[in-house]
């Protein structure tokens, strides 16, 4: 199964959170999935991380290399295809990362990892 993760997502499963649910957890965790993480993800943790409204445990560097490719993520690249379903989509969601990554899913047919019930607003499929 091939799955775009949410940015809380992925944070909570690399740092063992509680929040992420059981069965998202299985479901990263499952050898058969094919995990991937939007750059718009590592993007948005990087200007948290500047306005410390988020702190990383580690260097971008080390994030990528350890967390990302050592876990089995790809990074989800954005195209124009991606940016022009983002110029469609109706106001529902706010958050311009999370946008981003709605309009990803909805492109390439990708469910989204997330806990957020803003995203059900979407015609994409959803994952918790």
């Amino acid at each position: 199964m091939k799955i775009l993760m949410d940015t809380h997502a992925f944070l909570w499963f690399i740092e063992g959170d509680d929040n992420l649910s059981n069965s998202a957890r299985c479901i990263i965790e499952d050898s058969q999935s094919q995990k991937q993480l939007s750059i718009a993800s590592l993007w948005e943790m990087s200007i948290k991380g500047s306005l410390n409204r988020l702190e990383l445990k580690t260097t971008f560097p080390n994030l990528i290399q350890n967390y990302v490719y050592g876990n089995g993520f790809e990074i989800l690249a954005i195209n124009a295809e991606h940016l022009e379903q983002l110029k469609t989509l109706p106001f529902y969601h706010k958050d311009p990362f999370d946008r981003l990554i709605i309009a990803q899913s909805l492109t390439e047919n990708i469910p989204i990892l997330t806990k957020d019930e803003v995203f059900k607003r979407y015609s994409n499929q959803l994952l918790w």
